[in-house]
């Protein structure tokens, strides 16, 4: 049985201007061949997380010019500004030089925001280039930045688990995030390759749907729930067929925990929403075997 309530963060989201939104969504999803789930505004993605007892968000953006990158990083820091429930990511974008990279870097840093979002397949770049290794090294030792990488697309080798597998080598205190389990679409071979990294974490999104129940939980348990933690990638599906998705494996209810909210609060140092009121409870909260 599924018992009482969960405290729920959304490690994968993307948030775009309002005027960009629609067309920003539909532009990813035509990337991947899929029809977006939802927009890709703050107000829909609050609206549709309070009905599901979502109340912590990690949000970002991809810039695919270097040109954009300034004026995101400006948006996903009012946005955290003003919603105390996000978790902010900025970006940067291969074509600036590594002096550019860096600047960029410390930015976001002095802007509070924790993280770099990196997506290779989009922005073109290899995981593993050498011109990112000087960002990378900022990140792990002046910055303490994370990093979330998209990772994996059996299209493309930009960010195949084996050219991840080469960048936590070669920065082994480097934070990374592996999106899609470490692989999307290439979730065995990343497992294969990825499973001994200790301080590799890994999100969910994107990638339940397309996996057996016996697989999702070989992946769950082979990486350990404390290296998981739960997303939606919205605005790319619907958040609460996610949710539904997740609920449905047969997890044991300190796993749903520990994905669903411990590693979040854990690698951000975010606390429990002890006094926030809570929502009516969503039908797979409320006893659903």
């Amino acid at each position: 049985m599924i018992e009482g309530q969960y405290e729920i963060a959304d490690a994968h989201t993307h948030i775009y201007p309002f005027k960009i939104a629609e067309k920003a969504a539909h532009s990813i999803a035509d990337f991947y061949h899929v029809q977006a789930g939802d927009v890709g505004t703050v107000d829909i993605l609050l609206q549709n997380g309070e009905k599901l007892g979502i109340r912590h968000y990690l949000v970002c953006s991809v810039a695919t010019t270097p040109k954009q990158v300034p004026s995101i990083n400006r948006f996903i820091t009012e946005n955290c500004a003003a919603h105390p429930e996000f978790v902010g990511f900025g970006t940067i974008h291969p074509g600036m030089t590594e002096t550019e990279m860096i600047t960029q870097a410390v930015r976001i840093k002095e802007a509070g925001l924790v993280g770099i979002k990196l997506h290779p397949d989009i922005q073109d770049f290899l995981l593993d280039d050498p011109h990112l290794f000087a960002l990378y090294r900022a990140c792990e030792r002046e910055l303490g930045l994370h990093i979330l990488f998209h990772c994996g697309d059996a299209r493309y080798d930009r960010s195949s688990p084996r050219r991840l597998a080469h960048v936590l080598d070669r920065f082994p205190d480097l934070s990374v995030i592996a999106a899609h389990f470490g692989g999307y679409s290439q979730w065995e071979q990343a497992y294969s390759i990825l499973r001994d990294y200790d301080r590799l974490h890994l999100d969910t999104s994107s990638s339940l749907s397309f996996l057996s129940d016996e697989t999702a939980m070989r992946l769950i348990e082979g990486y350990g729930p404390e290296r998981l933690m739960f997303g939606t990638d919205y605005p790319l599906w619907v958040m609460e067929k996610e949710l539904d998705r997740f609920f449905s494996l047969p997890l044991s209810d300190a796993q749903r925990r520990q994905i669903l909210f411990g590693t979040f609060s854990t690698l951000f140092g975010v606390s429990q929403k002890e006094n926030a009121a809570q929502p009516p409870l969503p039908r797979w909260k409320a006893g659903k075997s």
